[in-house]
This record gives structure tokens, C-alpha cells and sequence, in this order.
């Protein structure tokens, strides 16, 4: 995680953001007063609210541990994918 003033930010946007998104970095960004922010790229952004979203309903939670609990025990099982014709 990085952390930044402000003032810096402003000058070396370009740079910043950069480290966000290309790095996966994640970036405080301190302001007057404690008012600071913190500055994710989309793609974190957009996989955040994906996991809230998941993790949030009880069914899908229980659900997911179920997998994972089933794949770390070795009750996994591989299958070939099965093409689908199109309507022609």
C-alpha cells in the first residue's frame, strides 16, 4: 500500500495512477483535517463489490465454502467440455 500527500499526488498523477493500476497498488492519499482517501483501480474496485456481493447472501457463502471445503478434501473431478452446436 502507498501512501501520498496531496500536493504530490497533483504533481505526479500520471505516475500515481500508473502504479495503481499497472502495480495493483493500492494508494492513501492524505489530506487536511484526516479527510484522506484511497485510490483503487477499477478492475480492484469492480472485483471488491464482486466479492461483497458474493460474500454478502448466506446461500452463495455457504455455497462457496461447500466448494472449497469439497476441492482442498480432493472430491474435485475433472470432465472434458462438451461443444454446443449452433442454431443454424
Amino acid at each position: 500500500m502507498l501512501a501520498v500527500n496531496y500536493t504530490n499526488l497533483r504533481d505526479n498523477m500520471k505516475s500515481y495512477m500508473d502504479k495503481v493500476t499497472d502495480g495493483y497498488e493500492t494508494m492513501i492519499v492524505t489530506r487536511k483535517n484526516n479527510k484522506n482517501v484511497v485510490m483503487i483501480s477499477e478492475e480492484s474496485y469492480n472485483n471488491l463489490m464482486e466479492n461483497i456481493y458474493v460474500m454478502g447472501n448466506k446461500a452463495n457463502y455457504d455455497w462457496l465454502m461447500e466448494s472449497k471445503r469439497q476441492l482442498e478434501a480432493g472430491e474435485a473431478a475433472r470432465h472434458d467440455l462438451v461443444g454446443v452446436e449452433a442454431d443454424g
